[in-house]
């Protein structure tokens, strides 16, 4: 496993994390057992920072839960990572951030659920916020606690992040955001280059495109789980899931069936910007073949050819 700093936080972290909204039942059933094991099975691949949110998991909460269960033992090895910004919304009763007492609770929240006494950093989960003021406050009061370390914000939108990190006095020390090797927009809109230009650590959703980059789905595909619904015909993010498919048939053509897994994660983790890759699982398996994709980066001949079956769809 290959283990770079986090951005300015100090953190020394895997190039692959473990991404925890899948353990919370929105994906798919999953018990108390097979979360535990995907939880230590990251772990004991080398894996040793963990993303996740209040509002993760059916019903909200569950997927800090069972982190929490399970972490016990090895909190102080291991970097966790959770968010703040949409408890409530899935049952119809909304947390107003109104106030940063309200961020505060919220984080407190968390902390109980996580069953520890910090958490290494915590986001603003409001990725179109135009007045960041109240997490600001509200964040900068967990730190001055002492209940969390860094904080930061996760968007996809170079002014959100632009205006949180000047809000914040350069406070900010963590953004996370999108990027694939089929949805690269990180690279062009400016995002990645911030990141650098600030030093801020990156940390990626999606880097599997909800595991559109496995080579398996056509435009055929019919989702039915409560998060990839929206891919389906007439629906939300069809046109977004008919792109993807369209640059996997590329990459198909070009590289090959077999590693596809490896080669997305690595794609990401290639990037000068040096992000750190928060793929979910939902089985030990997975979280075995994430992590092997977290031994190598890829050369430049392969990135640009990659990046060149991006052009012109």
């Amino acid at each position: 496993m290959i283990y770079r700093d986090l951005g300015k936080t100090g953190f020394s972290v895997s190039c692959i994390g473990q991404g925890c909204w899948n353990i919370g039942n929105q994906w798919k059933p999953m018990t108390e057992k097979e979360a535990a094991d995907i939880i230590r099975e990251a772990y004991d691949c080398g894996i040793n920072i963990y993303d996740v949110a209040d509002n993760y998991g059916q019903p909200n909460g569950t997927s800090e839960l069972r982190l929490g269960k399970n972490i016990k033992d090895i909190r102080s090895k291991i970097y966790i990572v959770s968010k703040i910004g949409h408890w409530g919304e899935r049952s119809g009763q909304p947390v107003p951030y109104t106030t940063p007492d309200m961020v505060r609770l919220c984080g407190h929240g968390s902390l109980g659920r996580l069953q520890t006494s910090y958490l290494d950093a915590v986001l603003c989960h409001d990725g179109f916020i135009e007045d960041p003021t109240v997490y600001i406050e509200g964040l900068e009061a967990l730190k001055k606690e002492g209940f969390i370390r860094e904080y930061g914000i996760s968007t996809d939108s170079l002014e959100v992040l632009k205006r949180f990190y000047d809000m914040s006095d350069g406070h900010c020390s963590v953004v996370e955001l999108e990027y694939s090797m089929v949805c690269p927009e990180a690279e062009h809109n400016g995002l990645l280059d911030y990141c650098r230009e600030k030093n801020l650590g990156v940390l990626v959703r999606g880097p599997l495109c909800q595991g559109l980059v496995n080579g398996k789905y056509t435009k055929d595909s019919v989702f039915t789980d409560s998060v990839r619904i929206n891919y389906n015909v007439g629906k939300r993010y069809r046109e977004k899931f008919e792109h993807c498919i369209d640059i996997m048939e590329r990459i198909k053509a070009e590289f090959g069936t077999e590693n596809l897994i490896e080669l997305a994660l690595q794609y990401v983790n290639s990037h000068e910007a040096a992000p750190v890759s928060i793929p979910g699982a939902t089985s030990v398996a997975q979280v075995r073949s994430n992590a092997r994709a977290g031994e190598r980066l890829l050369d430049e001949r392969t990135l640009d050819s990659l990046r060149a079956l991006n052009v012109g769809i």
